[in-house]
């Protein structure tokens, strides 16, 4: 989700909450400790020169149970930040502490947030090496007619 799409949506929401992955809401009494850009300027195994930038957030649980977080105060929070966000329009990325500090894009969902798994991928397959995946094929479903090892074809 853009950080566009992502305003929008909390200037039409009364009440903020966010799903993790496995459908368990995050507690409600969360905070949002840091928001700011994360670039992310690397090599890929192709050796192509890559840069993504995201707007991130970082969700963080503490004792205080009776906390919660408004709509208008993280729009207030994202306003903050816009001298550091500056005038473009990245994708939101958040930062969950679960085992370990997860990172998760994300999605709404009936006036919810939804915090979506981040996947690795090679970003290079033209000149990595990995062969491409062979299409899977029903043998019942290939033409035997048009086969050259049918019999009298010579082809054994």
């Amino acid at each position: 989700m853009k950080l566009s799409e992502f305003k929008s949506h909390l200037e039409d929401m009364q009440s903020l909450s966010f799903i993790q992955p496995s459908g368990s809401p995050v507690p409600a009494h969360y905070h949002i400790t840091e928001a700011g850009v994360t670039t992310k300027h690397f090599i890929d195994c192709g050796g192509t020169e890559r840069i993504e930038q995201y707007v991130s957030f970082q969700l963080w649980v503490a004792d205080d149970v009776q906390h919660r977080l408004a709509p208008s105060k993280l729009l207030g929070i994202i306003e903050m930040a816009n001298a550091i966000i500056g005038s473009e329009d990245p994708e939101v990325e958040v930062e969950y502490q679960g085992v370990t500090i997860g990172r998760f894009g994300l999605d709404a969902d009936y006036g919810q947030f939804m915090l979506t798994p981040k996947l690795t991928n090679c970003l290079a397959l033209d000149r990595c090496g990995i062969p491409a995946a062979k299409p899977k094929v029903k043998l019942s479903e290939i033409n035997t007619q048009s086969s050259c090892c049918t019999p009298g074809s010579g082809c054994c």
